[in-house]
């Protein structure tokens, strides 16, 4: 019976190491994404925290300034949870050739290479987080996917030893330059959970 059960594990952690998509597949797809256009300005999105199971266990808004100058994109990221709490996370990436990116992020792991084509974006990296007190560090698999309405879907797969664990799901609305970044609604309201709400 162990012996079985030794080679499913195997077998799980074997397809879980190679059920990365290839970006070059989306490379004729529209409409095309640059991250450096897309962030410029102002961002709002909404996302979730769902665990194995599929179970939401964390709502959470983010407000995004973006500042781009055409090599360096700098994200500065507000998050509030359901639960009243806030987090902060500042992303810098230099662009580099044939759709690549570089990123750093004061929480973040080392240095993430990226990589844009057509409609999507995917990075890889490592990112510490604090579950039941202590501390666990993750990789995250990131895809991002623009929709024909502007509206940007993030997928995160959140992993320990190549076994998803958790998910995250954002959805991106860019704000239009005279948008009133005071009106966005947050967890302090009650129509935080989905886009213009």
């Amino acid at each position: 019976m162990y012996r079985k059960m030794a080679w499913w594990l195997a077998l799980v952690l074997l397809l879980a190491g190679c059920s990365s998509v290839d970006i070059d597949r989306y490379a004729d797809t529209t409409p095309r994404l640059d991250i450096g256009e897309y962030f410029a300005g102002q961002t709002r999105a909404w996302g979730m925290v769902q665990d194995y199971r599929g179970e939401v266990q964390r709502r959470f808004t983010v407000e995004i300034d973006g500042d781009y100058d055409g090599d360096t994109l700098t994200l500065d990221e507000h998050f509030v949870y359901d639960d009243g709490e806030t987090d902060r996370r500042v992303w810098t990436f230099q662009r580099q050739d044939d759709g690549r990116w570089m990123g750093r992020a004061n929480d973040v792991e080392g240095p993430v290479e990226a990589r844009q084509s057509g409609h999507a974006f995917n990075m890889t990296y490592r990112l510490p987080v604090e579950v039941s007190g202590r501390e666990i560090t993750f990789t995250l698999d990131d895809w991002m996917f623009l929709q024909p309405d502007d509206r940007l879907i993030n997928r995160t797969a959140m992993k320990k030893f190549g076994i998803t664990l958790a998910e995250v799901t954002i959805v991106f609305e860019r704000l239009g330059g005279d948008a009133d970044s005071h009106n966005a609604d947050t967890f302090s309201d009650t129509n935080a959970d989905a886009p213009g709400t």
